[in-house]
């Protein structure tokens, strides 16, 4: 008897720190303008997984809205603009969606994630944190199922348009 290849999806949501993570690159490629490349990181988190959602959380009022318009095209991503830190309406929105999928992936190297790691892991959820390796608490990335590293390959240089 042939035995037959089962391919399981896994449903997978990407919850975005956007305050760290911009920190963490500006910090990684000594550029103020350097952003993340998601076409480029998004394929390397999910390795042929079912993306759920993107939330991109922000705190602050200069969000592009560029930025909001290719994440919603590409991913169906919303950005999320936050009153002060991203890590209470993050953390509110991952045990939300702790029941509706398999997977959730933190871009965050904060520490203050900790808890909330432990608790969606408790609650039978795969998690895994992406973030630059030096700016991220080691204590994530042993309490997490999964770290993906992000470096200077997953980044661009965002050029300002020079003025006429």
């Amino acid at each position: 008897m042939e035995k037959e290849n089962i391919f399981i999806n896994q449903s997978v949501a990407i919850l975005c720190d956007g305050n760290n993570i911009e920190r963490s690159i500006h910090e990684l490629s000594n550029s103020k303008n350097a952003m993340i490349n998601f076409d480029k990181l998004i394929p390397k988190l999910l390795k042929d997984r079912g993306l759920n959602r993107l939330l991109y959380f922000r705190e602050g009022k200069s969000i592009s809205s560029k930025f909001a318009e290719r994440l919603h095209e590409n991913y169906y991503g919303s950005v999320i603009p936050c009153h002060k830190s991203a890590d209470i309406p993050l953390s509110i929105k991952a045990t939300q969606l702790a029941s509706k999928v398999d997977t959730i992936v933190i871009m965050s190297g904060d520490s203050d994630y900790v808890e909330l790691v432990i608790h969606l892991k408790g609650q039978g959820v795969r998690v895994e944190i992406a973030a630059v390796r030096q700016t991220t608490a080691r204590i994530l990335i042993e309490e997490s199922d999964h770290f993906h590293e992000i470096t200077s390959e997953d980044l661009f240089i965002y050029k300002t348009p020079r003025k006429k």
